[in-house]
């Protein structure tokens, strides 16, 4: 089962998680990355957390960014519309894209010392 992390706390993916939840064929789970991570669970820095999407899959490789976006919705009906982001050309420009708005997120989120990133 692929596991997916998300940020609870930020509202737009609060409403692609739900979304994902509720088309998605039952291998995917989910994980709030301001939850404590399971006892022994290795996975990346907070931070690496939040500033992209991560997704870990059944055989234990990290998928980040776009590619975890894609691989997150190829577990519903509507996965081959993401597909062609992975292509070659159309590829390049959307993790441009994607790396452009999840820095942005990331900074108007968590970029101070008192928006939140520490508990």
């Amino acid at each position: 089962m692929d596991t997916l992390y998300y940020d609870s706390r930020c509202p737009l993916c609060r409403r692609e998680i739900t979304t994902l939840q509720r088309l998605q064929s039952g291998n995917l789970a989910f994980a709030d990355i301001h939850q404590p991570p399971e006892a022994g669970a290795e996975q990346p820095s907070r931070e690496s957390l939040l500033r992209r999407l991560h997704l870990l899959t059944e055989d234990g490789t990290w998928r980040i960014g776009l590619e975890a976006n894609v691989r997150a919705w190829s577990h519903t009906g509507f996965g081959w519309l993401f597909k062609p982001l992975l292509w070659p050309g159309i590829h390049t420009v959307a993790k441009r894209v994607y790396e452009l708005w999840a820095d942005r997120r990331y900074d108007r989120r968590y970029g101070c010392q008192s928006c939140g990133l520490e508990d």
